[in-house]
């Protein structure tokens, strides 16, 4: 029986050895492509299972992710806050009901959820039905104070199409209160005597109501179609965790760099801007990349929040019309990124003989953002093939 079982294990190690060998050689051999005459690329394949490297190429290379940058902020906040987390807004209230008036104000507390649609602010505002009144006399406050007075990323160009990141918002617009102002007000409320503001919540201040938005549900459309204010929000509740009164970009740097730390590579002069990879100053690498992949993998939890709403390869998000007709349609989850000169994709896949795998390609300094999906489309292929091929 030992014999046998030795016999079986030199079998599984040549056949580890050979599909080592097959990868090196194909993706060797993309790399002669003219383009990288005048670009660069940084490259890193990791076996999850044996937990080794397959491959790597300038892994260090410190580069611009773009929207790659979206993973960096997911698997931090995984990590930092649990796949359990709720995004949060509330309306709270101060002041005496005399008769069926409220005489005092009501407070919307804004957490930064950026999923908030006008039927959410319809839901908030019914909260008020427990109070059983008929009118207000007082204020109706805007609270923005979770995050700082910062309506733009570290970095950002002022020609882009940048969201404003405030903590209260209705479809990505300054409107909420207006908006809970029309609902109230429809539900019979008289608001003649009332002022809309913004302003900070008192101590004092009485819960009515809560609406929450789980981490996942945010996640999905943040990494499915690349949605920058989503991330920026994600960026946010990290930073609120630091628990320092209020949220700060520098908070969420702090706790994404204790991460990398953690993993090992806190060496390297990482540069955390932002947290949509929109910015011109975040520099990250292949490797940090592989890295966060890994630690999430190696978290059922994690790992499962994650592939789910990573975009699959010629199926959905911003991954719908690559990669069609081949061996990774269907088998690729990863988040694309691309900004003027930059295209990156990292994520997972499973080889044919079925192991998973993580990989991270950046493509910097390309003209034409097409050549580096085109390598990246490639280089998928070569890793969901079968070693024959």
């Amino acid at each position: 029986m030992k014999k046998y079982l030795y016999l079986l294990l030199i079998l599984l190690t040549a056949t580890a050895v050979q599909a080592q060998d097959s990868l090196r050689i194909k993706i060797d051999s993309l790399l002669q492509d003219p383009m990288f005459e005048t670009s660069q690329v940084g490259l890193m394949v990791y076996d999850l299972n044996a937990d080794t490297v397959c491959y790597k190429y300038n892994e260090r290379q410190l580069m611009r992710p773009a929207s790659c940058m979206k993973l960096v902020t997911s698997i931090t906040a995984l990590d930092q806050l649990g796949p359990q987390y709720d995004f949060k807004t509330s309306v709270y209230y101060t002041g005496q009901i005399e008769g069926r008036t409220l005489m005092g104000n009501v407070y919307c507390v804004g957490g930064f959820d950026p999923t908030l649609t006008v039927d959410d602010v319809a839901v908030l505002a019914d909260g008020l039905r427990q109070l059983d009144i008929d009118s207000i006399c007082g204020l109706l406050v805007a609270d923005q104070s979770m995050k700082e007075a910062l309506d733009y990323g570290e970095g950002w160009c002022w020609d882009d199409d940048n969201p404003t990141l405030r903590a209260l918002s209705v479809g990505r617009k300054n409107i909420f209160l207006t908006t809970f102002a029309e609902e109230v007000a429809r539900m019979g409320i008289n608001l003649e005597s009332v002022r809309l503001t913004e302003g900070a919540t008192p101590q004092n201040a009485r819960l009515l109501t809560t609406l929450r938005h789980n981490i996942a549900s945010v996640m999905e459309r943040m990494m499915k179609m690349s949605d920058n204010f989503y991330a920026e929000s994600m960026f946010y509740q990290t930073a609120a965790s630091a628990h320092k009164g209020v949220a700060r970009a520098r908070d969420a740097r702090d706790i994404t760099k204790r991460l990398i730390n953690r993993l090992g590579l806190g060496r390297n002069p990482y540069k955390i801007a932002d947290g949509s990879g929109l910015s011109l100053y975040n520099y990250v690498s292949a490797e940090l990349l592989c890295a966060l992949l890994r630690h999430a993998w190696q978290s059922a939890d994690m790992r499962s929040v994650l592939t789910a709403t990573l975009p699959i390869a010629g199926v959905d998000g911003t991954l719908k019309d690559r990669m069609k007709k081949t061996a990774a349609m269907g088998n690729v989850r990863a988040k694309t990124g691309t900004l003027t000169g930059i295209s990156s994709l990292a994520g997972y896949c499973t080889t044919a003989d079925g192991r998973p795998l993580c990989f991270a390609i950046i493509n910097q300094g390309i003209m034409r953002n097409a050549d580096g999906k085109a390598f990246q489309n490639r280089v998928c292929q070569v890793l969901c093939e079968s070693i024959s091929n």
